[in-house]
């Protein structure tokens, strides 16, 4: 979908939220910007052509073999070891080819017992089986007393749906979308079931596939939310990371028409975030619809508010892209993807609840997207935000109204400097206690130096020896000196 940003809002054509192949209803960005129906539509076409080209290959698989057993054939000697030695290569040849195309139609037992092995290595604790058995019995209890109420035809639905729980426990190896498709053909085929052989009112069937979903939702929540199959944890991960790089964002960026200053505004948007982040603690697809669908009611409250008139679709999407900032959902691309694959299809297509869940989505794609021309800020201070290096100031002296005091406007700007004032301290407060641990580790550096060259070489002190004595002096310890010289005379 086109997104984009303009000086007065991010504007999003409501033609563009609508199915790309103009059947009215609906599309999503995860169904390529079709709607429910031609999705699959679609993906049965791809399907159904990707099994025929299977099938060609099969048979020019089958055909290269045979030609080879008739070549061997006709060169075939009258030896019996090289019969012997044929029989087993033809042998070998059928059963790798059997196996070929077996590949093609069936899904890898191997994927199978991998994704078995993360499952029990991911088993959840005793404490959160139990919370989840209790929730199951409590579902499957009102399930029972609501088909009650609708006699033959409810006999019928519960037959059906065990069938069904009963068929995706065999499935297990399948992937997430051929999974997906499975529950898409039984909430199609238990709706028809209901209106052309039970002849159920239109409104009686929505309410019943509303219990359905709920049941048998409830019970395949575990295996089909974020399977390890798939990289919902992955997509999780990397946008909780964009979204927390995003957090110097302000409204004012978004030309949210939101002011949290007036009391009431500020609890419909505490409102807000809170729902779209309980969401994540709910099973069923519909009640995480309802978590959207609640908090894009407060969206709309809070900017009615604040403009004193009703808020249009324009106001509407940038507010919801700042509740999701500021809210940062857990598991917000799993959630999204659950309530693609898994909820019943006509609430996705029509109805204030597709709505919202597309606007959701278009919002999710604008934060992955979204850059300095989106926020209206230079390439240069979208980058210092983004790597921290400083953040926008909270209100910009061009900002205030002409009636505001001087003494308001003067405040501020000391509130901006001590702020700054702030940040430099503990840049310096930070930079000193480096300095003092570089100084410490210098020092231990040394005297470790110093102790490993004593070691190496260490210092002996030797005794003093005995001062010789002089030469005149008169030694009588000593008798072997030769006399002294005397002196002669001669007469010339």
């Amino acid at each position: 979908m086109n997104l984009k940003s303009e000086r007065r809002g991010i504007h999003v054509d409501q033609s563009e939220l609508l199915c790309k192949k103009g059947c009215g209803y609906y599309g999503n960005p995860a169904w390529q910007g079709f709607c429910s129906k031609c999705w699959r539509e679609e993906y049965h076409k791809a399907r159904q052509k990707q099994i025929q080209e299977d099938w060609e290959l099969a048979e020019r698989l089958q055909r290269e073999e045979e030609e080879a057993y008739a070549s061997s054939q006709s060169s075939q000697g009258a030896q019996s070891l090289t019969f012997s030695k044929f029989e087993e290569k033809k042998t070998n040849e059928k059963t790798r080819k059997v196996t070929t195309v077996k590949k093609f139609f069936t899904a890898s037992s191997r994927a199978g017992a991998k994704k078995a092995e993360l499952q029990e290595a991911k088993a959840p604790s005793p404490a959160i089986h139990r919370q989840a058995s209790i929730e199951t019995d409590r579902v499957s209890k009102e399930f029972i007393d609501f088909i009650r109420t609708y006699q033959k035809p409810g006999q019928d639905i519960y037959k059906q749906c065990k069938l069904f729980l009963d068929t995706m426990s065999h499935k297990r190896d399948l992937s997430i979308e051929e999974q997906s498709e499975c529950a898409q053909d039984f909430y199609q085929n238990v709706a028809d079931r209901l209106q052309t052989r039970w002849k159920v009112p239109p409104e009686k069937v929505e309410k019943a596939m509303d219990e359905v979903e709920k049941y048998i939702m409830t019970r395949q929540y575990k295996y089909v939310f974020c399977p390890e199959t798939t990289d919902d944890e992955k997509k999780d991960l990397a946008v909780q990371k964009r979204i927390r790089a995003l957090h110097w964002v302000t409204p004012q960026m978004l030309c949210v028409p939101v002011s949290e200053e007036i009391p009431e505004v500020s609890d419909m948007v505490v409102k807000a975030i809170t729902d779209i982040i309980e969401m994540d603690s709910k099973r069923v697809p519909r009640d995480k619809l309802a978590c959207i669908t609640k908090c894009s009611k407060h969206i709309f409250n809070a900017i009615k508010i604040t403009k004193n008139e009703p808020a249009s679709a324009d106001d509407f999407l940038p507010t919801l892209i700042y509740i999701v900032l500021k809210g940062n959902p857990p598991r917000l691309q799993s959630n999204i993807q659950y309530i693609t694959r898994f909820c019943n299809p006509s609430r996705l297509m029509t109805g204030e609840d597709g709505y919202y869940f597309t606007n959701l989505c278009c919002a999710v794609a604008f934060i992955e997207k979204l850059d300095a021309q989106s926020l209206n800020l230079s390439q240069e201070d979208f980058d210092r935000f983004m790597s921290g290096q400083t953040s926008p100031k909270k209100q910009e002296s061009d900002s205030f109204s002409p009636d505001v005091c001087l003494g308001v406007k003067q405040m501020c700007k000391s509130l901006d400097l001590l702020s700054q004032l702030n940040e430099r301290q503990e840049r310096i407060v930070s930079e000193a206690k480096k300095l003092e641990k570089d100084l410490i580790d210098w020092t231990d550096g040394i005297t470790k130096e110093v102790e490993d060259i004593v070691e190496k070489y260490p210092l002996e002190i030797k005794a003093k020896s005995q001062a010789l004595a002089a030469i005149d002096s008169e030694n009588v310890e000593n008798d072997k000196l030769p006399p002294p010289l005397q002196p002669q005379v001669y007469a010339g």
